[in-house]
């Protein structure tokens, strides 16, 4: 049950960026652009989904169990430390450069865009340099 919930509502999600032209990258780098012909539509996506977001999670920390019955797992860091820095311009910057981020670009590889495709696999190869160093600096560290 849990699997086909999950499968639901990343189609509802999916469908919710295809809506609203989030995997379009002309509409990112629009909305990236403050010199030129600026978009404003992405911040309203976005303002949609913090305060979605923000409503969800406090219900959520109220709650012991999730609406479907498992475990709830609620992100518990607080330090903003190097890593975590480091690692939001990294996205930023390939935000801003491809004008997808990893949920449009895998709606847009799956409604056949070659740049979704592109996206999609220059993020899976990226994905396997991280766990490739965090193991190598995993087994450093040990010895």
């Amino acid at each position: 049950m849990q699997k086909l919930s999950a499968f639901f509502i990343g189609l509802l999600f999916g469908l919710g960026l295809l809506l609203s032209g989030m995997t379009d990258p002309g509409k990112v780098q629009g909305f990236l652009d403050l010199a030129g012909a600026w978009d404003p539509s992405l911040a309203f996506v976005m303002g949609g989904a913090i305060a979605v977001g923000f409503f969800a999670f406090a219900l959520a920390k109220q709650r012991t169990r999730s609406f479907l019955g498992g475990g709830m797992y609620l992100p518990k860091a607080t330090e903003i430390d190097r890593r975590l820095v480091l690692g939001s311009l990294t996205f930023g910057v390939g935000w801003g450069l491809a004008g997808f981020c990893p949920g449009p670009g895998l709606v847009s590889m799956a409604s056949g865009e070659s740049k979704g495709l592109v996206f999609v696999l220059a993020m899976l190869m990226g994905m396997a340099v991280f766990e490739s160093l965090e193991r190598l600096g995993a087994k450093t560290r040990t010895t």
